[in-house]
């Protein structure tokens, strides 16, 4: 029993961190129609802007939360100069502009930082906790409040200000949206940078445990999209239950089903995405998209 409370803690914490990234995902979708494939890439990139400045002597939350401004400022600015030209462009044009971002992304931080691991620190307390002869990590415990914190202020901004709401109506309904004055183009490029800022902090807050180096995010970002797709893409808080979902059952599949292990974790969710679109496409909480013609 304690074995499995222990699998559950620990699959909760890395969920946290899934459900971080799969909330950017959504954030775009939701925006703009458009699963940014580069997410994982955009976040790695940010974390890398933060490690520079803590190697300045710059302390950890002012770097944070500077991190957390330039990525913002960087989502809204690839917005504006990358997608927007090609918005209205076949699907299959957007993806290959996402996938050239990511391309483009990892290859620049290769060559400004090399593919040298590099540690990166924690703003919590190393000290592990224990409740009975279950460990807590204070990062892990840190990663999902923070999680949670983040996805309570979107709330809030996407339902009590007014900027939040003419960006759903921008999302849910453009061509109204442009009858009742509001900036649309703006409004999609806001929420790049959102998702951009949201995929930051994921970036922080996973690096202290997988170190850092360009690659870093590459399984974190299918373990995001296995959240996304679980949750439904189409909401903010499914993917949020689905990150940790994730977590939970990547953890409990690799510990008691005994040729999973940990070398096939990854294709847990792998087969968790194919089965989730074969059974239920828009997810546990997503709503079905209809298209009229």
């Amino acid at each position: 029993m304690d074995t499995f409370l222990q699998q559950v803690v620990s699959g909760l914490a890395t969920g946290g961190i899934y459900a971080s990234l799969a909330l950017a995902l959504v954030m775009i979708y939701q925006a703009t129609d458009v699963v940014n494939y580069a997410q994982g890439e955009m976040a790695m990139f940010s974390t890398y802007l933060a490690w520079s400045m803590l190697n300045h002597g710059v302390p950890y939350w002012a770097a944070f939360f500077a991190t957390v401004a330039l990525a913002f400022l960087g989502g809204l600015l690839i917005h504006r100069i990358v997608i927007r030209p090609v918005q209205n462009a076949p699907v299959l044009t957007i993806v290959i502009v996402c996938i050239g971002l990511l391309t483009i992304f990892n290859s620049l931080a290769g060559w400004i930082y090399s593919y040298i691991i590099q540690p990166f620190p924690s703003p919590f307390p190393k000290e592990p906790i224990k409740l009975g002869r279950i460990v807590f990590s204070p990062h892990e415990l840190g990663a999902i409040g923070v999680t949670l914190i983040m996805l309570f202020l979107i709330w809030v901004f996407f339902r009590f200000t007014t900027l939040g709401l003419a960006m759903r109506a921008a999302a849910q309904n453009p061509a109204s949206s442009r009858l009742c004055g509001i900036r649309v183009s703006w409004m999609l490029a806001l929420g790049w940078g959102l998702a951009a800022l949201v995929g930051a902090v994921a970036g922080m807050m996973v690096a202290p445990v997988i170190f850092l180096e360009p690659n870093m995010m590459g399984g974190i970002l299918i373990y995001a999209f296995a959240s996304a797709t679980l949750g439904g893409f189409t909401s903010p808080v499914g993917a949020v239950i689905g990150g940790f979902l994730v977590g939970v059952m990547e953890n409990l599949a690799g510990t008691y089903i005994s040729f999973i292990g940990t070398s096939l974790k990854l294709t847990v969710a792998l087969a968790l995405i194919i089965v989730v679109l074969l059974v239920r496409p828009s997810g546990l909480l997503g709503r079905a998209v209809i298209h009229r013609v």
